[in-house]
């Protein structure tokens, strides 16, 4: 069967990478007799060259029109890139926040998981690490903070900002479902995150997530505030199964919990809406300070394409053969430059490699 794959190269690392994970879909296709065409997007600062905006409406039908999204990174160096001398709604993430909302993927899902391999690149003690941790953090992402009213002007002769936080009671029921759907599949633990001891969002989003919890009384639910879970990732990851939580609070602790794991080069996700349409890219940046040098990590792109036959393709088979590749090949000790051990003795066990080689390891290791 032939699937229809929309893919944003973007700025920065982001043309690398996603040439690694086009690569590993092409892989999985052969060994199980598929086919994938792909349907070059413009978004980002590259759009911003090009058409002067950050994302067309000519993008977002070519993303529509795909079954799923494959995407790099977008933005560049905020102090030094002309893009970040533009209007807010003009500069490179105005247009995921746009292409977010224009397909309706309010559901972010980010596996946190401690790859065995890759202990010694963890920051945690090894009596904290334990056997491991794996972790899934629900993250709303069409709703909060990052969406709501803003302005900037002067009142009373001083410059004000206000942004504006606001949720519905439809937007966090239907995230909490998905929370709870996913918690079914996994170990049956939901721990709701919040700041309700402030904010009367915070205080809706419990009331909601504790009327849905009583659809599903096998999962176990907890609610903890942001900054108690905030330093919980780092005390005793764990304990943690499904993160369910906001928009903003999300994208603060997906980025902790990608370092926990040792590196956010590491750390796939996956953007949803209520179809099986989903948008696919790494948590990182587009880390522009290592463009071009074939030494960025391509591993959470590759696990961003196998979350996308799992998710969006229903390839479940497919998805699970590129992450027993990815698993296999740290297994024999490859690495790229940020998971090598930084003990010199241990340095001599494993290989570094780039970007291309570490994309050609694992497709060669794909297999039935």
């Amino acid at each position: 069967m032939n699937y229809k794959i929309g893919v944003i190269s973007g700025d920065g690392i982001g043309p690398e990478i996603v040439k690694e994970a086009k690569k590993i879909l092409d892989k999985a296709g052969e060994v199980y007799g598929h086919t994938f065409s792909y349907d070059e997007i413009l978004m980002g600062g590259v759009s911003i060259d090009a058409t002067g905006v950050p994302l067309t409406d000519e993008a977002i039908a070519q993303a529509k029109a795909a079954d799923a999204v494959l995407m790099g990174s977008i933005g560049g160096n905020t102090s030094t890139s002309p893009w970040y001398q533009l209007p807010p709604e003009l500069r490179p993430e105005a247009g995921l926040l746009k292409l977010r909302k224009s397909l309706n993927l309010f559901a972010n899902l980010r596996p946190a998981y401690l790859y065995e391999e890759l202990k010694e690149a963890c920051p945690l003690r090894e009596d904290i690490i334990g056997d491991g941790f794996d972790m899934m953090i629900m993250r709303e992402l069409t709703g909060g903070l990052y969406f709501g009213t803003r302005v900037t002007e002067e009142r009373e002769g001083l410059m004000t900002a206000v942004d504006t936080l606001t949720y519905n009671e439809q937007e966090i029921r239907r995230i909490a479902r998905r929370g709870f759907d996913i918690a079914m599949k996994r170990r049956k633990k939901v721990t709701s995150v919040d700041k309700a001891n402030v904010l009367d969002s915070s205080r809706l989003w419990r009331k909601i997530v504790e009327e849905v919890a009583k659809d599903y009384p096998e999962v176990t639910l907890e609610h903890m505030l942001v900054d108690n879970c905030a330093m919980q990732l780092v005390k005793d990851p764990k304990q943690f199964d499904v993160i369910l939580t906001e928009n903003m609070f999300g994208d603060i602790l997906s980025d902790e919990a990608s370092m926990v794991t040792g590196s956010i080069g590491m750390l796939s996700s996956a953007s949803l809406n209520d179809t099986k349409f989903g948008l696919y890219e790494p948590s990182g940046g587009s880390a522009p300070d290592i463009a071009g040098k074939g030494i960025a990590n391509p591993i959470a792109t590759i696990l961003s394409a196998a979350m996308l036959l799992r998710y969006s393709l229903d390839l479940d088979q497919e998805a699970d053969a590129v992450e027993h590749a990815v698993k296999r090949v740290l297994k024999e000790g490859y690495r790229t430059i940020d998971i090598m051990p930084q003990e010199e003795e241990k340095k001599s066990s494993v290989t570094q490699v780039g970007t291309s080689e570490m994309g050609y390891l694992i497709a060669e290791r794909i297999q039935k």
